[in-house]
């Protein structure tokens, strides 16, 4: 690792002395794309001369430990040295990462009741709830763009966006199956049913450049469907539009204008089809993403949600929590924590390996 960061030092200096040219600064262009790319590395050189700074310390205090006047004292300060030498050395493996550009961005997220009938649906609303609570506890908003209910309150399908600066950072780790297992309500037996729904999560591109030929669309406009209070508006002014090429099918609802609901549509079939493409050419994430989405089949699964135990699993890092009913009211910091944690883990030792 100390090769890579006194190569980053390096480059840094190189930075330094070419923006400091009178011809260089004369380009504006080429002046703030350098000047860029010195804001990105100095984190990373201030890091390693801190870094430097505590491995010579180390040194000298290591001396001190063979003066047996000295020894006791400078063994306690060695040991506070190298524990924060261990502390940068795992803040500047996380710098090595490469940065996710989406990190930042809003999220698109879908919600679909898969095996289980009424149950699954009963389950995409209670999902809806979770993740609307923890988004307001997180201090993001939330849009929804569509909504398909059944007859008892339950959620067969739902398109809504979370907005604020970080969301999909952290609800990426949300896209999979999801299965619960519990005793429904209809249930005179009392047998545990077990039930499942598909959470997809979509990054909101506002620079998405798709071309669109409007005679590959079929635009449908209709009454919003529900059970009443905000799903419902009173006019013709929810719209559907079908890609006909695709097959890929978006509707927006939420809102009274059916221009407006046109608009929403379109962007959000936009950013479909470049996920869709995106996907395409590049295959290793074309198949982590479909084992995740899967086909909402009973055998697949993330995570599960067993009420009868007040369990809760994630399959993907073996972790447990008896805490269900605080995490459905939207309390998913801990579970995200540790996903993020987990994933961190696993892109550093990666990255260790390539450069090894």
């Amino acid at each position: 690792m100390n090769d890579i960061f006194h190569q980053i030092a390096q480059r840094y200096e190189e930075l330094a002395i070419t923006v400091a040219q009178s011809e260089v600064i004369a380009d504006q262009k080429r002046f703030m794309a350098l000047m860029k790319e010195m804001a990105d590395l100095e984190p990373k050189v201030t890091a390693y001369n801190d870094y430097t700074a505590l491995q010579n310390e180390a040194a000298s205090v290591r001396e001190l430990t063979k003066n047996p006047e000295m020894k006791e004292l400078a063994q306690e300060e060695l040991s506070d040295i190298e524990q924060r030498l261990e502390t940068l050395e795992a803040d500047m493996r996380l710098m090595l990462l490469p940065v996710d550009e989406d990190d930042q961005r809003d999220v698109v997220m879908e919600i679909r009741a898969g095996a289980g009938g009424e149950e699954a649906a009963l389950f995409g609303a209670s999902l809806l709830r979770m993740y609307t609570r923890y988004a307001e506890r997180s201090g993001y908003t939330v849009a929804l763009m569509s909504i398909s209910e059944s007859d008892i309150g339950g959620v067969k399908e739902a398109v809504f966006t979370i907005n604020g600066r970080g969301a999909f950072s952290r609800l990426k780790y949300e896209s999979g199956v999801h299965r619960i297992q519990r005793v429904p309500a209809t249930e005179s037996q009392g047998r545990i049913h077990t039930s499942t729904a598909t959470v997809a999560v979509l990054p909101v591109l506002e620079d998405v450049q798709i071309d669109i030929n409007p005679n590959d669309l079929r635009v449908d406009v209709y009454r919003s469907s529900g059970k009443g209070g905000q799903h419902v508006n009173t006019t013709d002014s929810a719209v559907r539009i079908t890609h006909l090429p695709s097959g890929l099918v978006v509707a927006c609802q939420n809102e009274r204008s059916q221009i407006k609901n046109h608009e929403t549509a379109l962007k959000l079939l936009k950013l479909r089809l470049f996920e869709h493409a995106r996907e395409e050419r590049d295959a290793a994430y074309a198949d982590n993403r479909k084992s995740q989405v899967g086909t909402g089949d009973r055998s697949e699964r993330i995570r599960t949600y067993n009420f009868p135990q007040n369990r809760l699993t994630d399959h993907r890092i073996n972790l447990t929590l008896y805490s269900l009913d605080h995490v459905m009211e939207g309390n998913l910091g801990e579970v995200i924590d540790a996903l993020q944690a987990r994933d961190i883990e696993l892109r550093l030792a990666a990255q260790m390996g390539k450069k090894a």
